[in-house]
């Protein structure tokens, strides 16, 4: 959790800690005590770097970043059908979600993300479509671009796309794409789609000038770089609330350092299981799935969120640590786990739901 800090530029503390530089009397000093008591115990926090808005939903506590919350469909669960998929789209748009979710893979039994995405937007009306992430060196960057465009035009502009390198070197090799030059490709990537959008030459309009809002995942500085240069955000891949922070920290260092303006849109995620058989299985499709990393993979597994106090107190971490938008994967196909997700989320995070789009 962040503690709050003292700045004498920052809002109202700041306005009664000058005090400090002008003679004051033993009441004002009192006056001062009590005002800082009531300000730690109201949890305001007052930060330099960016501004954290606070708000209280009925039996909330204060202190909480807005912070949406999104449900990753199980388009990488082995075994799922596409029935199935579709009715949590459903499913997820009926709950106090923001947004469905996608993961890319290629040498795996999964689907493609761009065609869930479609089919996701015409049994929804109201969710955001994101893509978190597709790798898109593994793609065709013109090919990628009249997707992305055509499926943002579909649905009424909610499409946002996140986008990175990706590790696994079994990928590249059956996409036929050279592993070495995914992070030189990536970068024209970036620059080239925001041109073929503009033009619109090859692809429908975007729903959005510009196109769709792109975030960019990883963690190295190249990474942040092209954050700040391309991207509209940041997205992050996985890990306890303090890891999400520094690399949230990175991001708006390099917005800040490349000159822009305004804040990076601040994206992450995680893995939730309800229940013990779920959640010995969730662990074993989630040490499958990252067996590329080696012994990392077990870490990955043991991160796995199997009751509602995990969720809520994983959630609550990250709406601490300023993350904007917060998506869940399952690692089970059972839809009830999505009814158990809805109840474990926290009162303390303001779950925003936008109208739905005619």
């Amino acid at each position: 959790m962040f503690r709050p800090q003292m700045h004498t530029e920052s809002g109202i503390a700041g306005a009664a800690l000058s005090s400090v530089n002008t003679p004051w009397s033993y009441n004002r000093f009192k006056w001062l005590v009590r005002f800082l008591r009531a300000w730690r115990l109201c949890g305001i926090l007052v930060q330099p770097a960016r501004r954290v808005r606070c708000v209280r939903s009925p039996g909330a506590t204060w202190g909480l970043h807005a912070m949406r919350v999104g449900v990753g469909l199980p388009t990488t669960v082995p075994g799922i059908s596409g029935r199935d998929v579709l009715e949590w789209a459903r499913r997820t748009e009926a709950g106090p979600f923001s947004s469905v979710a996608v993961l890319d893979r290629l040498v795996y039994d999964s689907y493609d993300p761009f065609a869930v995405l479609s089919a996701a937007a015409a049994v929804t009306r109201r969710v955001t479509l994101t893509t978190a992430i597709v790798a898109s060196p593994l793609h065709s960057t013109a090919l990628l671009a009249k997707a992305a465009a055509s499926l943002d035009a579909l649905s009424g502009g909610r499409l946002v796309l996140g986008f990175a390198v990706g590790a696994r070197k079994e990928d590249y090799d059956a996409a036929g794409v050279d592993y070495s030059t995914r992070g030189r490709r990536i970068s024209e990537q970036l620059a080239a789609m925001r041109d073929i959008w503009e033009r619109a030459e090859i692809c429908p309009a975007p729903a959005r000038p510009g196109g769709p809002p792109v975030l960019v995942g990883g963690l190295s500085d190249a990474a942040y770089a092209r954050v700040a240069r391309y991207a509209d955000g940041y997205v992050h891949g996985g890990g306890p609330p303090r890891a999400f922070a520094r690399a949230a920290d990175k991001a708006r260092a390099a917005w800040i350092d490349a000159g822009r303006p305004g804040r990076p849109q601040l994206w992450a995620q995680g893995y939730f299981a309800f229940g013990e058989d779920e959640a010995r299985a969730g662990a074993a499709y989630l040490r499958h799935y990252y067996a590329f990393t080696g012994p990392f993979a077990e870490r990955i597994a043991a991160g796995l969120l199997t009751t509602p106090q995990a969720v809520a107190g994983f959630v609550r971490g990250y709406a601490e640590a300023g993350c904007d938008e917060l998506l869940l994967f399952p690692t089970s196909g059972d839809i009830s786990q999505l009814d158990r997700l809805a109840e474990a989320l926290p009162a303390g995070v303001r779950v925003e739901i936008a109208e739905a789009r005619e």
